[in-house]
């Protein structure tokens, strides 16, 4: 589905169950097309809690999950889910998810699902003076220069993503600062099942957050010897909210050292609803010399 990658979004997070029968709940699930041939991590984040939902009941949604990204996995092969249904309280529930290729493990995550319920209401604002997507470049405009293959990567992108800074694809224009703001929704309307649109939200909230690191070296994603690859992943839903609406994802890195960095956000409704928080550490090792003239 190269042509309709929201096509391609919604077939991913179809899971299929499975004939085995074990103590375990078992799906199966496939991979959209990447050019690079590696899985996008948000897709297994996606398809892991998908996997996890289809074991709880559907009047709790899934409020945070905290994973580890093991291994990069193929797209060209199917995956398998295994959920584990670690705990079943009278509020919450909690399930343990991992996912395979050839029997090896290459995510692993816990998730934690809780019946709706009234309580104490306080967010952070929005931060005020954005400029509004409309007034903003689509990346993929940004791009026009790149190989037919990159071109291929960033056009099957089910989300369409306007930096309010410069972006970071090709050069890192601007100050050297460990924060930025991104628009971002996806690119035709999706179902109206809350449950498919936090799950859609995994899967956008790993686009773009290690940026933040990257902005405050001056780095871009084409630097030469650049290697950047996600080791875990945490996210908490506030709140519901679609994610075919435009969506404000303000990021920050409080901290790099020892080869790895750390990349937070908040993900906003375009009215200012805070939707989620997210946080995921990122190995992030550049060549010795440029590390030398970077601390230089």
């Amino acid at each position: 589905m190269k042509n309709d990658p929201v096509g391609a979004l919604l077939e991913v997070l179809e899971l299929a169950d499975s004939e085995a029968r074990t103590h375990e709940d078992i799906f199966t699930g496939v991979s959209h097309y990447m050019s690079s041939g590696r899985i996008f991590g948000g897709q297994v984040l996606s398809q892991s809690l998908v996997a996890a939902a289809r074991t709880v009941p559907d009047d709790r949604r899934v409020h945070s999950m905290h994973g580890y990204f093991l291994r990069a996995g193929d797209a060209t092969k199917g995956l398998t889910f295994a959920v584990d249904r670690i705990h079943e309280g009278r509020s919450f529930t909690t399930r343990r998810t991992q996912a395979y290729q050839d029997g090896v493990p290459i995510f692993s995550m816990i998730a934690s699902f809780q019946v709706e319920a009234p309580g104490l209401e306080h967010q952070i604002p929005m931060p005020e003076g954005v400029p509004e997507p409309e007034t903003l470049t689509d990346l993929g405009l940004h791009l026009d220069e790149l190989s037919a293959t990159d071109r291929l990567r960033w056009d099957n992108r089910p989300f369409e993503f306007r930096h309010v800074t410069t972006p970071l694809y090709r050069s890192a224009e601007g100050p050297h600062q460990p924060s930025q703001m991104v628009w971002m929704r996806a690119r035709r309307p999706l179902p109206d099942d809350p449950r498919l649109h936090r799950a859609a939200l995994a899967y956008a909230s790993d686009s773009t957050i290690q940026e933040s690191i990257l902005r405050a070296h001056g780095l871009a994603w084409l630097t030469k010897g650049l290697n950047v690859a996600s080791l875990d992943h945490a996210m908490w839903w506030h709140r519901d909210g679609r994610v075919d609406e435009w969506m404000l994802y303000v990021q920050e890195s409080g901290s790099s050292s020892g080869g790895r960095g750390l990349g937070t956000g908040r993900i906003y409704s375009r009215d200012g609803v805070l939707l989620a928080s997210v946080a995921q550490e990122a190995m992030t090792r550049v060549p010795a010399e440029l590390l030398a003239e970077l601390q230089g």
